[in-house]
């Protein structure tokens, strides 16, 4: 009969598995695969990891009770990914280190990887070893899994709208709190590019930031006073009047605030390629074609983030082997 007891999966015991046995994969520490961003960047990569350890901590907190009580120690078994909706695949390196820190005996089979478009009913990965750590971390692993996958398929459908201009698609700020590596990994993926970061790897002086300074021109003097010349300046604004006081100060890139579709054009005339352009505002999926034809370089959407469907997934087992 298995140990009805907190053990192995608490709080204490996470991040210290058994070690592997002879042949095992052994747990990563460098995430790679289609789209990672910044892969050698340590900030990057501790994010994420810290990430999995936090939906961890939370999700088995003092230990999975339900699957010590039920299922022995010595059982192993095998599970199968299945897309029940058709979409982008993202997140499969994320699952895998879900389980590699419960259990690095369990190993995950990847049969398409990170940013295939599969159709509903497609088997995408297996996961082999211990029942007990298979199923503790079923939860965790789909939900990092649906949700990079659902932003990685709504960023494909905003890329795929706009293939016939030379627009390109980013994405913003906001992102789940605690999430932005992941999410901003999964827009990426699905075909998208990444805008800032944080705050700290991009300047963009924003209508506030001109209001509490007085103009655009005395904010972009401040900055270039700062020791800020290896990052970007980007400067938002919201009418033609801005757009021409601002294309004299030689920034990176214009942001476009929330203007009309002739405004666009009009900007991009203005602008007659001096500085690329950026549209942002209220921009969706049926709207994304018609401003991409203005002729701007750029369009940043937050609805590739900030209200995201998960695409469905689900983990079902398909052998169970208790050798007691």
């Amino acid at each position: 009969m298995p140990v009805c007891s907190v053990g192995f999966f608490g709080l204490a015991a996470l991040g210290r598995a058994p070690k592997p046995q002879s042949g095992s994969r052994k747990r990563s520490t460098v995430y790679s695969g289609p789209g990672m961003p910044n892969s050698t960047d340590t900030r990057f990569t501790s994010m994420i990891a810290e990430a999995i350890r936090r939906a961890l901590e939370e999700d088995v907190g003092a230990g999975d009770v339900t699957t010590l009580c039920t299922i022995p120690d010595e059982a192993r078994s095998s599970g199968r990914f299945l897309a029940k909706e058709s979409g982008v695949i993202a997140g499969l390196e994320v699952a895998r280190e879900v389980y590699a820190r419960l259990d690095p005996r369990l190993e995950l089979e990847v049969l398409f990887p990170d940013g295939s478009v599969l159709e509903a009913g497609t088997v995408f990965a297996r996961v082999h070893g211990p029942c007990q750590a298979l199923l503790t971390g079923e939860r965790t692993a789909l939900n990092f899994l649906q949700r990079m996958s659902g932003i990685a398929t709504q960023t494909r459908r905003f890329v795929q709208a706009v293939a016939h201009t030379k627009a390109r698609i980013l994405d913003t700020r906001k992102t789940a709190p605690g999430l932005r590596a992941l999410d901003k990994w999964a827009v990426r993926i699905g075909g998208g590019v990444n805008h800032r970061f944080g705050l700290w790897d991009e300047v963009l002086i924003k209508d506030n930031h001109v209001a509490a300074v007085g103009s655009i021109r005395e904010a972009v003097r401040r900055v270039r006073e700062g020791d800020l010349q290896q990052r970007p300046v980007v400067v938002e604004v919201r009418t033609l009047e801005e757009l021409r006081e601002t294309i004299e100060l030689g920034v990176s890139r214009v942001l476009l605030d929330n203007m009309t579709l002739e405004q666009l054009r009009q900007a991009v005339a203005i602008t007659a390629g001096r500085v690329p352009l950026e549209a942002s505002g209220n921009v969706t999926l049926d709207n994304v074609a018609q401003v991409a034809e203005t002729g701007v370089d750029f369009i940043s959407a937050g609805v590739l983030t900030h209200s995201v469907k998960a695409l469905d997934i689900s983990l079902d087992l398909e052998t169970i082997v208790d050798s007691r």
